[in-house]
């Protein structure tokens, strides 16, 4: 027998032994929600209920199988081994091949991953003559999701006045035959999608009371984990089966509900109690993860939110240090600190690499981190994702730099003649592969002259490949005569592929845009670089040939060592690290500038900065740049309003020098929010803010090539060994040597973050300090 009051605290074991109806339990951050859930299980099976008649609901398999595991602990493996326990597509799916003749399957069926998925939607598209420029599968796939995630049928969604309005709107007027067709060919093939799985279980026990009669005298008791993720039709599959005995427990946190993008409905849990009237509200508020400190000001930071089942967190841990907030100079600044601290607290803290933690909004920003780490001797890996430079849309868009610098790179031409798709199909390629052999010439010779190498092609395919060639011809004479970065912004836009990625509306889509940005600012970076060490031409050839070493170092050399985990916020949830840096705190980017002023977006925007910050359990960072590379341009950023959000009381701020300011007032972050109790906040790039006090604007034109140089012409003659300065990029620094003078006058410059720099000062943008 479990001593269920030995084993939990108060709150959790009225949660846990509550056996009288319907129960919501809100388990705050690390206070022990699967704890919860496997007692509770246990308790049911102490007091009557067979294993087979409890039905456990998860999001994936490793969190159902880390929970049998406990519970075999507690009440032995051949009884944990009968539950029904598994993710809400398996336990469907089991349920489905016992009762597949009543949806018309039959047992045996299969089931379509993603690339069987896409690939029916594409013949589909082919058979009905449609443009896949105009019905990008991605979307067309996302739409036809989220028709099933609210049980929407095929012939429902055909017959819906207000859907078709919709789909012209999206260009896509067509897409009701489209689903309709999908659906037909699925059910031919026998065949079920993911989605299908919840579709058709709810539809089964709609159409067929008997069959729903029978699991609900089955299914006894009914439990739900992460229910604040729940889309639904998850939902609503689990009114069907509770509904009658009322048996049912649900365990979540409304302040973790960060994917609505996936679907997740947090009105789910939020209006629990409206669906079950009488069930008992349980919160878990004590936190077994991070200090006070830390609970304190993700407390005040989320009781902003108005959609939300209200609880207080409290901690029995010491109470650590405050939160520090660091205003970095720039994005490249920003990236230095995080090196630089990491470090730090390793040898004062005695940990290792592997438990850091460098939480971002979006996945493009990984670029600037791994690059610096790599340059510091920082050991990192990217979780649940990929490196920047092995991203498809990165390899993509460098292929066409590659091409351009050197046109007869035959793998590069392969991986881009026909992306984005112009109608170049592989049997071309071939044909082109095979004459280039045959006379011992590139495949770009034969493109650009395909008659001269006896290649036998129609008219259409002859003029797609005379266009092709008139593309990377232009990129070619651009390259010539721009710099780095204006190449690739003209090769990025005129190749088609940001096009791509913006017809493409899913989050996908919208990260591959946000990475072909990223490496935008990575070459204007490396230009800006070179420029203000002295390198005045900086070509395509020159970037190539950096890149290439950081792609090289790409290969884990030590998959068992430790390293510091970069990741999205949303792929931190459930995790945890002794030490946490949450960056890019900016308006625009996070919150992210695709929410604009939409309050439960802006809400979900909140939450998830909450997820990041009690992610850490000692340390916690967080972190914005005065200035950010957007799309090739530097721009000044307005901190994240999110900031202003949290009790100054829990809070140090860190200035890139190095000072801190503790407890500094209200309106701290700038005064270019206005009014933070309700006032629009402007997420617009700011201008550049005017000179105070000692601090001086040196505005450092670059010079007119045909112009003399001299000393007389230099802007900065108040410039001397000893000042100390801020750069746009490179943060505080102090001048320790000048030489030379007017246009090749090059100051160094020992820099707080980024060591020691040579900078050649009329491409350079400082601030002279003092």
């Amino acid at each position: 027998m479990i001593d269920f009051r030995q084993e939990l605290n108060d709150a959790q074991y009225e949660a846990v032994t509550y056996n009288d109806g319907p129960s919501l339990v809100i388990a705050g951050a690390g206070s022990g929600k699967t704890r919860v859930l496997t007692y509770k299980i246990a308790y049911l099976l102490e007091n009557g209920y067979e294993p087979w008649t409890l039905l456990a609901l998860t999001f994936t398999n490793k969190a159902a199988r880390e929970m049998k595991e406990r519970i075999a602990t507690q009440v032995g493996a051949n009884r944990a081994h009968y539950l029904w326990m598994g993710t809400f597509h398996s336990i469907f799916g089991s349920i489905l091949r016992r009762e597949a003749a009543h949806i018309g399957f039959t047992s045996s069926y299969t089931i379509y991953d993603e690339d069987n998925t896409k690939s029916l939607i594409r013949s589909i598209l082919k058979e009905l003559q449609l443009d896949e420029k105009v019905y990008k599968p991605g979307a067309v796939i996302h739409r036809i999701s989220t028709a099933k995630n609210h049980l929407i049928t095929a012939a429902e969604y055909g017959a819906s006045p207000d859907i078709y309005a919709s789909d012209c709107a999206s260009r896509m007027p067509a897409l009701r035959e489209v689903y309709a067709r999908y659906a037909n060919r699925c059910k031919q093939a026998n065949a079920l999608d993911f989605d299908d799985m919840l579709l058709y279980t709810y539809l089964l026990f709609r159409g067929h009371p008997d069959v729903l009669e029978k699991y609900r005298q089955q299914f006894r008791y009914v439990l739900v984990d992460e229910y604040q993720d729940t889309n639904y039709a998850q939902h609503q599959i689990i009114v069907q089966l509770a509904g009658e005995h009322r048996h049912i427990c649900v365990v979540g946190d409304d302040a973790q509900s960060i994917y609505s993008f996936r679907g997740a409905e947090i009105g789910n849990i939020l209006g629990f109690t409206k669906t079950f009237p009488e069930a008992r509200l349980f919160k878990l508020e004590q936190n077994y993860r991070s200090t006070q400190s830390i609970v304190d000001a993700a407390n005040s930071l989320i009781e902003k939110n108005t959609q939300q089942i209200r609880k207080t967190l409290f901690s029995q841990l010491p109470k650590g240090e405050a939160i520090e907030v660091v205003n970095a100079a720039s994005d490249k600044d920003e990236a230095n600190i995080v090196a630089l601290r990491t470090k730090r607290l390793m040898r004062s803290m005695g940990l290792n690499y592997g438990h850091v933690a460098v939480l971002y909004r979006t996945n493009a920003q990984s670029r600037s981190f791994e690059e610096t780490f790599r340059k510091t001797g920082i050991p990192y890996r990217i979780y649940g994702g990929t490196s920047f430079y092995q991203r498809k849309e990165i390899k993509d868009a460098i292929a066409y730099f590659r091409l351009t610098v050197n046109p007869s790179d035959e793998e590069a031409l392969k991986r881009i003649i026909n992306f984005p798709a112009r109608g170049i199909g592989s049997t071309t390629v071939a044909k082109l592969v095979q004459a280039a052999n045959a006379h011992g010439r590139s495949v770009w010779d034969v493109v650009c002259a395909p008659d001269a190498y006896g290649l036998s092609l129609t008219s259409g395919t002859l003029s797609k490949l005379r266009n092709f060639k008139e593309m990377i011809t232009s990129f070619i004479e651009l390259s010539l005569t721009a710099d780095a970065a204006e190449t690739v912004l003209q090769i990025i836009k005129r190749s088609g592929l940001m096009n791509e990625a913006m017809a493409d509306k899913t989050e996908e889509g919208f990260s591959r845009q946000e990475n072909l940005k990223e490496l935008a600012n990575a070459v204007s970076d490396f230009v800006d670089r070179n420029r203000e060490e002295g390198n005045e031409r900086v070509a395509l050839t020159d970037y190539l040939a950096e890149v290439a070493l950081l792609t090289d170092q790409d290969t884990d050399q030590d998959p068992q060592a430790e390293k510091v985990t970069l990741m999205t916020v949303h792929a931190a949830k459930g995790l945890e690290f002794d030490v946490v840096f949450v960056v890019g705190l900016e308006e625009g980017l996070f919150p992210s500038n695709m929410v604009g002023e939409n309050m439960r977006e802006m809400e979900e925007e909140r939450r998830l900065l909450y997820v990041a910050m009690t992610r850490a359990k000692q340390v916690c960072t967080l972190s914005w740049a005065k200035m950010r590379y957007r799309y090739g341009n530097m721009e000044y950023q307005s901190p994240s309003r999110f900031l202003n959000d949290i009790d100054p009381r829990f809070l140090s701020r860190q200035e890139s020098t190095g000072r801190s300011r503790q407890d500094a007032p209200a309106g701290r972050f700038g005064n270019r929010f206005g009014n933070r109790f309700g006032g629009r906040i402007d997420s617009r790039p700011t201008p550049s803010p005017p000179p105070t006090g000692n601090r001086r604007l040196v505005s450092i034109p670059q010079s007119d090539p045909a112009a003399p140089s001299s000393a007389a012409s230099s802007p900065y003659p108040d410039l001397v060994v000893g000042s100390i300065i801020e750069h746009n990029r490179f943060g505080i620094g102090k001048v320790e040597a000048i030489e030379d003078s007017g246009d090749n006058c090059k100051a160094t410059i020992r820099f707080v973050n980024a060591g020691v720099k040579t900078l050649l000062l009329r491409y350079a943008k400082l601030q002279i300090l003092k």
